[in-house]
């Protein structure tokens, strides 16, 4: 009785972790009875993570790393959206403000008190603003261009402060729980720093994996895609290799096609994947993969 009694104690600090996601297909494999150990103290929102992948792919743990800390992401997403504007800015101006027929001497200065042999200078070449606004206004296309350029600068804002969001998290993440303060994060190699989250998942559980947390389960997380992409490779699955007269087989994959493959096969609608981590259930039935490389 007294065992008895120790074991319902024991038990009584579990609790079932509910809406676990099942990397099998319904009905293939009995259901796993996972128990989630409910640690005393305050709880962070990095604790027992369901989704194990949320805090080991971009823009988290590892990127975070990669990319030197929140104020050099913070920096370098700064530029990105500043440079995106100036690149549109500039076009329109090369576009709309410049009388090209004056810049190439075409045209003889018409607008400058200067002899007609004197040398053309940049400002004699640029139309004054009124002038520029209407030939902008004139241009539908051109709106539209800019209109569609807006709404693209617009999204990359939102998609960089949600970003922000998260490796704020992240930040907090590394000070708090890995114990690695901003400053001295680029003085830890990736390997210490995933030495101190095996050390905390083995002393405080971030999830609750099928068995222990080891390397080769986060390499697995942050590779998974490319590692699918290059067994793909490997077995001719993908048209990346090509033979060319006179060269002989050659391997083209373009930025453009390999981001088309990718949202083909991992991110898109009809994707392999029904989230980061884990496959459709369909995809795993060896008597459905017919009918889907065909959908596919």
């Amino acid at each position: 009785m007294a065992e008895q009694g120790e074991e319902d104690r024991e038990y009584r600090e579990y609790r079932r972790l509910e809406e676990c996601e099942e990397d099998s297909p319904p009905g293939e494999e009995e259901e796993e009875q996972l128990l989630l150990h409910v640690t005393e103290g305050p709880t962070d929102s990095w604790h027992h993570i369901k989704d194990l992948d949320i805090s080991l792919t971009p823009p988290y743990i590892y990127q975070f790393h990669q990319r030197n800390g929140f104020a050099c992401v913070l920096l370098s997403d700064v530029l990105e959206l500043v440079q995106f504007l100036f690149v549109v800015t500039f076009s329109t101006f090369l576009l709309c403000c410049v009388d090209y027929d004056v810049l190439f001497a075409t045209r003889p200065l018409n607008h400058s008190h200067v002899p007609e042999r004197a040398k053309v200078t940049l400002p004699d070449a640029v139309l004054p603003a009124p002038q520029c606004a209407r030939r902008l206004r004139s241009s539908g296309w051109l709106l539209f261009l800019l209109v569609l350029a807006g709404a693209v600068w617009l999204c990359r804002l939102v998609t960089a402060l949600r970003r922000l969001v998260g490796y704020w998290e992240i930040r907090s993440f590394y000070i708090r729980a890995l114990g690695i303060p901003a400053e001295e994060l680029c003085n830890h190699s990736w390997q210490s720093v995933q030495a101190r989250l095996l050390a905390l998942q083995r002393r405080q559980p971030l999830c609750v994996p099928r068995r222990e947390l080891t390397e080769l389960d986060i390499h697995h997380r942050i590779l998974r895609f490319r590692n699918y992409t290059v067994a793909m490779v490997n077995k001719s699955l993908l048209p990346v290799r090509f033979r060319l007269p006179l060269l002989g087989p050659v391997v083209f994959l373009t930025r453009g096609l390999q981001f088309n493959l990718e949202l083909l096969l991992f991110r898109g609608p009809a994707a392999l994947f029904q989230n980061t981590w884990s496959l459709r259930p369909q995809v795993k039935r060896a008597g459905a993969r017919r009918a889907l490389a065909r959908g596919l």
